[in-house]
């Protein structure tokens, strides 16, 4: 099956979905199918288990994320999460209050080792949950609304963009 996909789509085109607790049977199922995997920041931070998403563990071959639509924002990540997984983060990305996190989760992301670095633009801009797209296996008015405003991409948020994803050798 994984051939036919392959052969139809390439191997370059597709990430494996790879979230949640990864047993062996997954990890080869990923790693003969070749497809990058996601490390996703916010899954990150347990103070309790050394995480396979931690910047330092990743590889190559994966892609990462602040994190994804189906996740708070970090601002709402840092608002509304675990204190000893907030603890954590800030100690591991080095910065002492919570307000810093949204450039510090950035900035770990596009420094990773990752070929790629995906980061949602409600993270670039700062944002909290009211900018959250998903909230998974929920329903209601909330979900797939959220609306960037007209003038929240400047020229100046385009150009610190720029600047980071030069810094990190991604552009």
């Amino acid at each position: 099956m994984i051939d036919k996909i392959n052969h139809e789509f390439g191997r370059d085109r597709i990430i494996a979905e790879d979230l949640g607790l990864l047993t062996d049977s997954v990890r080869e199922l990923l790693q003969q199918s070749g497809y990058p995997g996601m490390k996703v920041l916010q899954f990150a931070f347990s103070p309790h288990e050394q995480s396979d998403y931690l910047p330092h563990n990743h590889r190559r071959h994966c892609v990462v994320y602040t994190g994804t639509h189906d996740n708070d924002t970090i601002r709402g990540w840092f608002s509304d999460w675990n204190s000893a997984d907030i603890e954590f983060a800030m100690e591991y990305l080095g910065v002492t209050d919570a307000g810093a996190g949204c450039r510090a989760f950035v900035r770990a992301a596009l420094s990773s080792i990752a070929n790629l670095a995906i980061i949602p633009f409600a993270d670039y801009l700062g944002l909290g949950n009211e900018a959250r797209i998903n909230t998974p296996s929920t329903l209601g008015e909330n979900n797939w609304c959220y609306r960037m405003s007209r003038n929240a991409a400047t020229p100046d948020l385009a150009q610190e963009i720029y600047r980071l994803a030069s810094l990190y050798g991604r552009v």
